[in-house]
């Protein structure tokens, strides 16, 4: 008995949790939950020869497979650690007195530094992808910061704009992601996990195009070709060249 209303309970938990997740404390933004991505087939204007991608601030944290931020040997934050999550290299991005890490459970936390407070916490996943607890959900692709917006994806099926500051989203897309992406003015190119390249429209999340890819690999810009692995389109249209 006491086993089934275990296993019952874990259900309960599970549901629970597709549509709101109370672990981490703090301002959290709803768990993202959407339909396939609406591609345009339509020209990305006004692209740049090249795109400037600069490297992220210097950051003197770093966090660990156990969703764990550390600055030297002094704990800033402490996730949850999972069993069913991805090798990889992830490091959290720094701004100023703030910190913006992304974890193996799908979340991406603001946290500042100094006081070791979570500033606000977004679940970069489709809810969906959280019922029969087993999902991979690790954000493993570099966060980049623009202006007064952090982008990040999952491979949880989301890749998403969110607002710095409060930590709402302005934007997701069906798309899970575990490349470096590029983000210009207006454009963000995202290799996905469903092999397929993305352009999405800076404002709203929407694709101009898509194209397959034959490998997993990070885009590469340049003289307005965007580039994976051994393959080369064309960034207006989408096109291969």
């Amino acid at each position: 008995m006491r086993k089934i209303a275990c296993f019952i309970g874990c259900i309960l938990f599970l549901s629970a949790c597709d549509k709101h997740d109370p672990i981490l404390p703090g301002v959290r933004t709803a768990i993202f939950d959407a339909g396939s991505v609406t591609v345009l087939h339509e020209n990305v204007p006004d692209l740049p020869e090249t795109i400037d991608n600069p490297a992220p601030a210097a950051c003197p944290y770093r966090q660990d497979s156990s969703n764990v931020i550390w600055r030297g040997d002094k704990k800033i934050f402490s996730g949850f650690p999972t069993s069913n999550s991805v090798k990889s290299d992830q490091s959290p991005v720094c701004s100023g007195r703030y910190v913006y890490a992304g974890l193996t459970t799908g979340e991406l936390v603001k946290v500042n530094g100094q006081t070791r407070q979570i500033v606000w916490i977004a679940d970069i996943y489709r809810a969906s992808n959280l019922t029969g607890g087993a999902s991979v959900l690790d954000i493993v692709a570099p966060i980049v910061l623009r202006g007064d917006y952090v982008y990040a994806g999952s491979i949880g099926d989301a890749f998403c704009k969110i607002n710095a500051g409060n930590g709402a989203k302005k934007w997701c897309a069906d798309i899970g992601t575990a490349m470096p992406f590029i983000v210009a003015d207006n454009v963000v190119f995202v290799a996905g996990v469903d092999n397929h390249l993305y352009a999405l429209r800076v404002r709203d999340g929407v694709a101009y195009w898509r194209a397959p890819i034959k490998n997993q690999a990070a885009p590469r810009y340049e003289n307005k070709i965007i580039s994976v692995g051994t393959q080369k389109f064309n960034a207006e249209n989408g096109s291969e060249i």
